[in-house]
C-alpha cells in the first residue's frame, strides 16, 4: 500500500470514529441526542462513501467551521447533479435530512435504506404540511436539514432562479441558514450520465444568513425578491467553490 493511500485510509477512519464537537450546555438534551446520533445503517455507509469520495472522487470542503455543530440548520445547496446530496453531506461527520419523493420509500431495500438514513418523504400530489412539519422537527432537535431551492439540476454551472417552497421551511425555523456551494459534480456526472467519471469536487459551506437577511426571509412578502436574496447567497459560495476548484 502506497503512503498516499495509507493516508487516505487514515482520514477515512479518523472521520468516522472522532465524534462532532460537545455540544454547550445552554444547548437542550433532545438536540444533543440528535447531534450525536449515527446509527450503524448511516455509520456502514458513510464510511463506504468516504472511502470513494477520498478516492476517485476527491472530495475537498471549506468553511465547516462556520458550522454550528451544537444545533441544527439548514442547507440551501445549489443543484448540478445526482450527486449533490451526497457531497454536500459526506464528509461532514453528523447526518443531513433531505427531502425525496415519498413514492421512492415504498421501493424494496431502497425506502429501507433512505429511513435509515434520515431522508424525509415528500408527496408532489397531496400537500407539504406533513412534511414541512418533519423537517422543523428534525431541525429543532439538532439535525442539519439540506433543500435545492432551484427545484431541478441546473442545465450548466450557473445557479438558477430559486423556486419559492423553500420559503415555508426558511420562514418558519429558528436555526441558522447556510448557503452550500458546490463545484464540479456536474463534471463528475452530469444529466443522462449512467456513470460516474473521477474528478475533483469541491463543497464551500457559508457563513450563515444575516439577522438582517432573516428579517427578509420572516417578515417580506416579495417572493421574488426573497428568491433573489437566497439565490444570490448560495451563487456567491457556489463561485467561490468553483475558484478553489480552478486553483487547487
Amino acid at each position: 500500500m502506497t503512503a498516499r493511500r495509507k493516508s487516505t485510509l487514515k482520514q477515512v477512519l479518523r472521520t468516522v470514529v472522532d465524534q462532532p464537537k460537545e455540544p454547550n450546555p445552554g444547548g437542550s438534551a433532545e438536540a444533543t441526542a440528535a447531534v450525536m446520533d449515527r446509527n450503524l445503517v448511516w455509520r456502514f455507509l458513510h464510511f463506504l462513501f468516504l472511502i470513494f469520495c477520498r478516492t476517485w472522487l476527491r472530495v475537498r470542503t471549506s468553511g465547516e467551521e462556520r458550522l454550528d455543530h451544537r444545533r441544527g440548520g439548514l442547507f440551501l445547496i445549489n443543484h448540478q447533479s445526482f450527486l449533490d446530496p451526497l457531497m454536500a453531506a459526506v464528509l461532514l461527520k453528523r447526518p443531513v435530512s433531505y427531502l425525496a419523493r415519498d413514492s421512492l420509500f415504498k421501493v424494496p431495500v431502497i425506502g429501507w435504506i433512505l429511513r435509515k438514513t434520515y431522508v424525509i418523504p415528500i408527496s408532489r400530489e397531496a400537500a407539504r404540511g406533513g412534511s414541512i412539519r418533519l423537517a422543523l422537527e428534525r431541525l429543532e432537535e439538532g439535525f442539519l436539514v439540506g433543500i435545492f431551492p432551484e427545484g431541478t439540476r441546473s442545465p450548466d454551472d450557473e445557479v438558477h432562479d430559486f423556486r419559492p417552497g423553500f420559503l415555508a421551511l426558511a420562514r418558519r425555523t429558528k436555526q441558522p441558514i447556510y448557503p452550500v456551494g458546490l463545484a464540479g459534480t456536474r463534471r463528475v456526472m452530469s444529466r443522462g450520465a449512467w456513470f460516474i467519471r473521477p474528478g475533483r469536487i469541491q463543497v464551500v459551506y457559508g457563513e450563515p444568513l444575516s439577522e438582517s437577511d432573516l428579517q427578509q426571509l420572516h417578515d417580506g412578502e416579495d417572493d421574488k425578491a426573497l428568491c433573489r436574496l437566497a439565490r444570490d447567497r448560495v451563487a456567491f459560495y457556489a463561485n467561490e467553490a468553483k475558484r478553489l476548484l480552478e486553483t487547487k
